[in-house]
């Protein structure tokens, strides 16, 4: 997974997988997903991205451990 930051064009990318994209869709103004032609999800892009996002340069990971 990679999230990528342009802040020329304002534009947030979370890539999911490293797949050719069959198809789009605009779920709402701005927000765009990617599906490879299974139909399975390749990336969302959030535009106007400093809109949507507190801090969109800036990004936290956290990794869940399960419940023992």
């Amino acid at each position: 997974m990679k999230v990528i930051y342009d802040r020329e064009t304002d534009t947030l990318s979370i890539v999911l997988a490293e797949r050719p994209v069959a198809d789009s869709d605009e779920l709402r103004d701005g927000l765009i997903v990617d599906y490879d032609s299974d139909g399975r999800i390749v990336s969302v892009e959030v535009l106007d991205a400093s809109r949507h996002v507190a801090e969109p340069a800036s990004m936290a990971f956290e990794f869940k451990e399960p419940a023992r």
